[in-house]
């Protein structure tokens, strides 16, 4: 034999019988059992009890004086649904007609009289667990409406931070943008060109080159550590103060007792930047450089590596080579750095690059490579040094395919001898 199903709590039941003996027995065995019972003596009296208050369950007598158990249960449907509260009528066993009309006007169930108390105990108490279940999907159903506004609340707010995001960033890549150079550097006997791609909206590398008086340009290429935001505001403040000397923040500002018309020496450039921007342990962010300055009219190149990929020279006649003489990185040392000199000839051209070049990858995880950056512009030699700018970058487009960049590039190339 099944056990009968029961409820987690008892609930709140009313009686309508117009019989005292039965009302009086059945609601004693329920109180028991821990139900909370009302009693009714009529379909008058039990309407206007269910319209006072809740109830859980109605046991609804079919025959009845005055209104019957039919036309209550049609009246108590027009305002509370099955779900809402169950109705169970009770009538006799011959009279099967009234527990089919009493099915079609919406009970839930039935019982026979005279009644069995098991079994009228476990039709209570299944209607009372299928109406909570039914009231706890509605919770879950109302619950889950609730965090779908909320989502949806949220996305909108997400959207629109992510809005307000990519403005901001495209307004940090345009501050980035304004410190490239403006225009190609009018010096006799050299021309210039650069090239610069950030892989995402900002970037952590940069670059210039400008004229600092009628014979001599500053260049440098630098590469933050990182990527993103951090990388980009480092990134930023370094051309601020990578700036030409006219700029009153500039490194590159003359100090007292220098010559006149002596440009500042990049290893005093490369010091005053090892004093400014030492090792932020919370940051963990450094930065490599290569600076220097061109004579225009001697085609020396004296410069400083900070711990930056080395230069590619391109000789008029000759291979072309790297010429690595890296540093430590800024603020990773207390020491002096080095300067070196790379003086040009006629018809030579060096350029100074990120390591995105370089490092750039295939599909396969292959490296591009210093000697792929040197055939390329070896096979450029006899076009203009822009010329060779775009067939270099047109070699690392195809090398890269459809994994595009990874890290930012940035180039700077010089022609020397060339009007």
């Amino acid at each position: 034999m099944d056990a009968p199903l029961v409820v987690s709590s008892p609930g709140s039941l009313l009686v309508v019988d117009d019989d005292e003996a039965n009302r009086d027995m059945l609601s004693r065995r329920l109180e028991r059992k821990g139900f909370s019972v009302t009693v009714a003596e009529d379909g008058k009296r039990a309407i206007e009890l269910v319209g006072q208050r809740p109830f859980d369950l109605v046991l609804l007598d079919v025959l009845m004086p005055g209104l019957s158990g039919l036309d209550v249960l049609r009246e108590l449907r027009l305002s509370h649904p099955p779900t809402v509260l169950p109705i169970i009528m009770a009538t006799a066993l011959t009279e099967s007609g009234d527990v089919v009309e009493a099915l079609q006007l919406g009970a839930n169930d039935y019982v026979s009289k005279p009644l069995d108390f098991p079994v009228v105990l476990a039709r209570i108490q299944a209607q009372l667990s299928l109406k909570g279940a039914v009231e706890e999907a509605i919770r879950l159903e109302r619950s889950l409406e609730q965090r779908n506004l909320e989502l949806i609340g949220a996305n909108a707010r997400l959207a629109e931070a992510n809005r307000r995001m990519e403005r901001d960033l495209r307004a940090a890549a345009r501050i980035q943008e304004a410190f490239l150079p403006r225009g190609e550097p009018r010096l006799p006997r050299a021309r210039f060109a650069w090239h610069y791609r950030p892989c995402e909206e900002l970037a952590g590398d940069g670059l210039n080159a400008f004229a600092l008086d009628d014979r001599h340009a500053a260049l440098y290429v630098f590469d933050v550590s990182g990527h993103g935001v951090a990388s980009a505001l480092l990134s930023v403040t370094l051309s601020r103060v990578l700036s030409p000397p006219s700029d009153a923040s500039s490194v590159l500002r003359r100090g007292e007792g220098s010559l006149n018309g002596t440009p500042t020496a990049p290893t005093e450039v490369a010091a005053r930047l090892n004093r400014m921007f030492p090792f932020d342990e919370s940051t963990e962010q450094y930065f490599t450089i290569l600076y220097g300055v061109l004579d225009a009219e001697t085609g020396a190149f004296r410069y400083i590596s900070a711990g930056h990929p080395g230069i590619a020279h391109v000789p008029a006649d000759g291979p072309a080579r790297i010429v690595d003489t890296r540093g430590f990185p800024i603020g990773l040392a207390d020491l002096p750095y080095e300067e070196h000199v790379l003086t040009m000839t006629p018809g030579d051209r060096i350029f100074l690059y990120s390591d995105g070049i370089p490092e750039a990858m295939d599909a396969d995880g292959q490296v591009f490579g210093g000697d792929r950056m040197l055939a390329a512009l070896e096979a450029a030699r006899r076009e203009p040094v822009d010329g060779a700018l775009a067939k270099l970058l047109d070699d690392l487009a195809r090398w890269t395919g459809s994994t595009g960049l990874r890290d930012d590039i940035s180039l700077v190339g010089v022609a020397f001898g060339e009007s």
